[in-house]
């Protein structure tokens, strides 16, 4: 999925002036995330806007908001937000999480977000792709506080990360009174370790639900759970 220009079935994404292209992360979670019982969504780092043009996709009465620190690509996801069927209902600010959680006075009813998430990788020459890539700029203590402010009392955060990370964040969430209500563990194959997972938080303390996505068959087929989450966005599907 890293060719600088993506198809979806009803919305396309360039993706040439953007660290982190379109990938298997963004689309889970944009197939995912939502009960179309909010009104309002905020994506923290919104990178192509493959995540908020697909939720605008599937809610059509959901308002999307959307902020990314680098100036590049939040260019260049305003144009693909532009250009879709949707950009009435979307709205993209160049501007770090941080600040517009402190600044703003809205709440949202569900706060997605494909966060960067390698405190200590060793980064490379590309100073965009270690923004998308490495959390100093949204280190997790930030990003669970800026959440819990922005999130509306019965509202919902929907994440996805590697395993490690995810129990990292749990215990950030933990602290601050933040609950996770459901997971998703992910794995390329059935004989794979899972190597993301999709967990709900909420400000409500519930008994956690956990369920299972397997990608690929053990021959490299599509599964059909994978196919049937992304046969209204995927044009091999």
């Amino acid at each position: 999925m890293s060719k600088s220009y993506f198809q979806f079935k009803q919305f396309g994404v360039h993706q040439d002036r953007c660290a982190m292209k379109v990938g298997t992360d963004g689309v889970i979670l944009g197939a995912l995330a939502g009960d179309g019982n909010a009104k309002t969504m905020l994506e923290i780092g919104v990178g192509t806007g493959v995540v908020s043009l697909m939720m605008a996709q599937r809610f059509g009465n959901l308002n999307i908001t959307g902020v990314e620190l680098d100036k590049d690509t939040i260019g260049q996801a305003l144009e693909n937000a532009n250009s879709s069927p949707w950009k009435e209902r979307i709205t993209f600010l160049h501007q770090d999480f941080q600040s517009f959680s402190r600044n703003s006075n809205q709440k949202f009813g569900l706060i997605v977000s494909n966060p960067p998430y390698f405190p200590n990788h060793l980064k490379s020459m590309d100073t965009k792709r270690n923004l998308a890539m490495h959390n100093d700029s949204l280190p997790f203590d930030d990003l669970i506080e800026g959440v819990q402010r922005l999130l509306e009392e019965k509202g919902k955060f929907w994440v996805i990360l590697p395993p490690k990370e995810m129990r990292v964040l749990e215990e950030k969430a933990k602290v601050k009174n933040m609950f996770p209500e459901w997971r998703l563990v992910v794995k390329d194959r059935p004989s794979k370790q899972p190597h993301r997972e999709v967990q709900v938080f909420s400000l409500q303390s519930v008994e956690k639900r956990t369920e299972e996505l397997i990608i690929k068959d053990e021959n490299g087929a599509y599964s059909l759970g994978y196919s049937r989450l992304l046969t209204e966005f995927l044009l091999i599907f």
